[in-house]
């Protein structure tokens, strides 16, 4: 199965989670007028008894195409990851539940001045770094548990192709 991407938009990826972006929010001026606050761009979830993590996370990318054998999901708590070096990069995501179908994924393809915030539950690829090393801000759930499932595909090829 060969699957083809689209631009990631907030109304696209809205199942998903949240667009993380300047472009088309609100905003308003803070300390004396000299920045414009872009305020609650992504509702953070966690359960009862976590905390709030912030990350680097350095992402190489990988060949493509790439064969994609697995995804991932955050049960317990939304995950965040905002591009650091404004470069372009890949979102691959199922709808949340207890199980996921390769008929489920979506490709979204990222500027490099968006991010994503995937809402708990939600089946995602690990980063898909584009042309070079990439560094994102993430920002997810820590605390005691486990908030981290793995689904491996049976089907033997799933290609994103650029």
């Amino acid at each position: 199965m060969k699957l083809s991407f689209e631009p990631l938009t907030k109304e696209a990826f809205a199942p998903f989670g949240d667009v993380i972006e300047t472009a088309g929010s609100d905003f308003f001026p803070i300390n004396n007028g000299s920045t414009q606050r872009f305020h609650d761009l992504a509702e953070i979830q966690l359960d009862t008894g976590a905390r709030t993590l912030v990350n680097i996370f350095r992402a190489t990318p990988l060949s493509y195409p790439l064969n994609m054998r697995m995804v991932e999901r955050h049960p317990v708590g939304s995950q965040a990851f905002v591009p650091l070096n404004n470069r372009p990069y890949l979102v691959a995501v199922a709808p949340e539940g207890e199980t996921v179908s390769v008929n489920d994924l979506k490709v979204f393809s990222a500027r490099g001045d968006q991010g994503v915030n995937y809402h708990a539950g939600t089946w995602h690829h690990p980063i898909l770094a584009l042309d070079a090393v990439s560094d994102f801000l993430v920002i997810d759930r820590g605390g005691e548990g486990s908030n981290c499932d793995e689904f491996f595909f049976d089907e033997p090829e799933i290609w994103i192709e650029l």
